[in-house]
């Protein structure tokens, strides 16, 4: 992105961009609703594939610990740093997701990260030896990592304003669905025939890409506006009016290019405070109230309620004779886990990595991304490696906290997350950002 020269009037070009922002959403108002071409549909199905390898991941190291720490041998420790070793590799994904993402484009992006996964779950499949087990988590891990920011992203990008949160949301939805899957199959068949299972979503993804323009979005902030622009129309259909969108993409990243050149200290400039505090927040959050302590060890939260050993998914509690257990501590289990993942599903879940693509403006987008993204990833590692050590000290303590934070997500939402449903993009970001609208 080009800097601002000393010459450069900045409150000029700020007032010019509020002026023709606000223009334009008075002149949409009638026709802010698009349809949800076939085309949008498809790119939005190809980029949650994603998501699926994602929740696939996740979902991998419960069903499979009794048989891999049976195989191989491992130790409770061992098997925990295994697990938790993904967010690790997911860290390091997102470290690198945003730089990546801008100068390979969405799709590319993609692409490379699914290759990462791919390698991971062959190494888990051929293992004989625990460390290349964990260098295949770690392959995965890093995969994700990328994929977890790119994705949502992408689809921000992709989509009408009218129909961008749901299309995003679906992102949660098929991580839920990557995770379940993993959970129901896992119960019934060998961890060895689960990793294969894995491989599959990462080649259906890496070929529809194949057949997925570009996010327009990308192509504007790169200069390609020809480009931009039919990639626009493709998504919008043949016969739509791209004129406004187009115009509205083009001053907007023009504007930005006028006024500042991207960096990772320009995130800590007060005014992009307040997207990083929700962004930033929203993940801590997320993470801290336990989703992943649940997602990666179901299986001993049953098995600590008084479950069998052998039941390693939700699924296969359901279908137990609840008769053999005494008391009412695993059914409390049950209904809580369930209560928790559904709630956690319809909002923490996929929320948070709505909200992150679209508050940052597309200049910093990729710095911020990472930032939020490496947060995001952290939380997991802590959570998801102390979460055995903790469910030792004390089992109550471990959910009263969990539930504590929950508490403060609550309240942290109510103060300070803004409604971004109806508006475009750049309208967020204008108002979200006050060096563009002072």
């Amino acid at each position: 992105m080009g800097s601002r020269s000393d010459g450069d009037d900045p409150s000029t070009s700020e007032s010019l961009l509020l002026i023709t922002t606000e223009d334009r959403q008075q002149r949409r108002s009638n026709t802010s609703s698009s349809p949800a071409t076939a085309v949008v549909v498809f790119s939005t199905v190809v980029a949650v594939s994603g998501s699926y390898v994602f929740g696939s991941a996740v979902g991998f190291s419960s069903p499979a610990q009794t048989g891999i720490m049976e195989d191989l041998s491992m130790s409770l420790e061992e098997y925990s740093v295994f697990g938790s070793i993904l967010t690790i590799g997911a860290m390091v994904g997102a470290v690198m997701s945003g730089k990546i993402a801008d100068q390979l484009g969405r799709r590319r992006t993609m692409g490379l990260s699914e290759m990462f996964c791919l390698l991971g779950w062959l190494a888990i499949l051929y293992s004989k030896v625990s460390w290349l087990l964990d260098v295949g988590r770690l392959l995965i891990g890093y995969g994700i990592g990328v994929l977890s920011y790119v994705g949502p992203v992408y689809i921000a990008e992709i989509t009408p304003q009218n129909l961008r949160g749901a299309f995003t949301t679906v992102n949660q939805l098929m991580i839920c669905i990557g995770v379940s899957v993993m959970w129901l199959i896992g119960t019934f068949i060998h961890w060895r025939s689960l990793a294969l299972i894995g491989i599959i979503p990462c080649m259906l993804q890496i070929l529809g890409l194949l057949f997925i323009p570009e996010s327009p979005r990308w192509l504007a902030k790169i200069g390609l506006w020809k480009e931009c622009e039919y990639a626009l129309q493709q998504l919008r259909g043949e016969n739509a009016d791209i004129s406004e969108e187009a115009a509205e993409i083009r001053d907007y990243t023009e504007t930005l290019d006028q006024i500042s050149e991207s960096g990772v200290f320009d995130l800590f400039q007060p005014e992009y405070a307040k997207s990083l505090i929700i962004g930033v927040g929203l993940m801590v959050l997320q993470q801290f109230g336990g989703v992943n302590a649940i997602a990666f060890y179901a299986n001993s939260i049953f098995i600590s309620a008084g479950f069998s050993s052998s039941i390693g998914s939700i699924a296969m509690v359901i279908v137990q004779d609840l008769q053999d257990n005494k008391g009412v501590s695993p059914i409390l289990a049950l209904v809580g886990v369930l209560v928790f993942t559904g709630s956690f599903s319809l909002g923490m879940g996929g929320i948070p990595w709505v909200i992150m693509s679209e508050i940052f403006p597309i200049n910093i987008k990729g710095s911020a991304g990472s930032l939020v993204t490496v947060v995001n990833w952290f939380g997991s590692w802590v959570v998801s490696y102390a979460f055995n050590f903790l469910m030792k000290f004390s089992t109550e303590g471990t959910f009263f906290m969990f539930s504590s934070i929950c508490c403060v997500t609550v309240l942290f939402v109510a103060k300070l997350v803004p409604e971004t449903k109806a508006r475009t993009l750049e309208e967020i970001q204008a108002s979200m950002n006050p060096f563009i609208v002072n």
